[in-house]
């Protein structure tokens, strides 16, 4: 059977808007100290997660009338009718997680851009809720097939691993952004850069140690205990291309970490910063591709049935 691209596509498009939605204010809260919270660095941040938050309403709304189009059976979008759509919002789990998905972007909206709160509590609410939208696509997946205690703790493993995954999204961007402004080298610039992309280290640890962790409990939960077989489906090999992904990526933040953030620091000094930086801006570029490419297959993943791993 063909893969339902429009389906795949709005995956993928949910999952990296709805990261980014969640990972950039994280960055800012986690990410910058004291003023450089409130530098126009960090405001474009916090204005790019509400663009994120419109764009997240936007692909919602299409993915309600993608699910009650394949749960009605109907032909064209057109012969929805309420009762259906009301029906899909209402009687099943994922009508409920797409309710509390738009209730969350709704609030981090004016969390995001409204001056009125105090910045520490807008930081702080915009996070929570962003976080609240990211879990609920924990019940767009495989975890929200099973029953009983598995059910739960798939559906929290999940949870764990969007979140994880958002994190580390949302730094690669708020990482690419600085880069970038880098290139009109200052020193304020230049040691912000540097000093983020180390003092951001322990947050990655417990990501990719969440990460790991989550990404087993999740493997064994769909397969079980096994390898044998994997490369012998699409499912698996799609699998161990996102798992190739993930390596790869776990080489770039070793290489940025040990390497070319300290390569940066030590430049300041001696005045070769444009080229260390370059170098650092290339690796953070090659770094967010395999993530955008790790999105696409978990996109493409969450449509196949487990089943076709197992042999089922």
């Amino acid at each position: 059977m063909p893969p339902d691209w429009p389906l795949v596509l709005l995956r993928f498009a949910l999952y990296l808007d709805l990261m980014l939605v969640f990972g950039l204010p994280f960055f800012v809260v986690h990410g910058l100290r004291g003023d450089e919270r409130r530098s126009r660095f960090a405001t474009a941040m916090l204005y790019a997660a509400a663009g994120g938050a419109i764009a997240g309403l936007l692909l919602s709304a299409g993915n309600l009338l993608m699910m009650a189009k394949a749960l009605s059976g109907v032909a064209e979008y057109a012969q929805l009718d309420r009762e259906t759509v009301g029906m899909v919002l209402s009687a099943t789990d994922w009508g409920v997680a797409w309710g509390v998905r738009m209730a969350a972007l709704l609030a981090a909206l004016p969390a995001l851009c409204l001056r009125g709160l105090p910045y520490g509590l807008r930081l702080g609410l915009a996070t929570v809720a962003a976080a609240v939208a990211l879990a609920t696509l924990a019940w767009s997946g495989h975890g929200a097939m099973g029953e009983g205690a598995r059910r739960h703790v798939h559906l929290g493993a999940d949870i764990a691993h969007l979140l994880a995954a958002g994190t580390w999204v949302g730094a690669l961007l708020a990482f690419v952004g600085m880069a970038a402004r880098v290139r009109r080298v200052t020193p304020a610039r230049i040691a912000m850069l540097g000093r983020t992309a180390s003092g951001f280290a322990r947050v990655g640890t417990l990501v990719v140690a969440t990460l790991v962790a989550t990404g087993a409990i999740n493997y064994w939960l769909i397969v079980g205990p096994s390898l044998a077989g994997v490369a012998s489906t699409p499912y698996g090999v799609l699998l161990l291309a996102k798992l190739t992904l993930f390596g790869a990526m776990l080489g770039l933040a070793a290489l940025n970490r040990y390497r070319l953030s300290p390569r940066l620091a030590a430049a300041r000094a001696s005045g070769e910063a444009r080229s260390a930086a370059a170098a650092l801006r290339r690796s953070l570029w090659l770094e967010t591709g395999c993530a955008t490419a790790i999105l696409a297959l978990v996109a493409w993943l969450g449509t196949l049935s487990p089943e076709v791993l197992q042999g089922g």
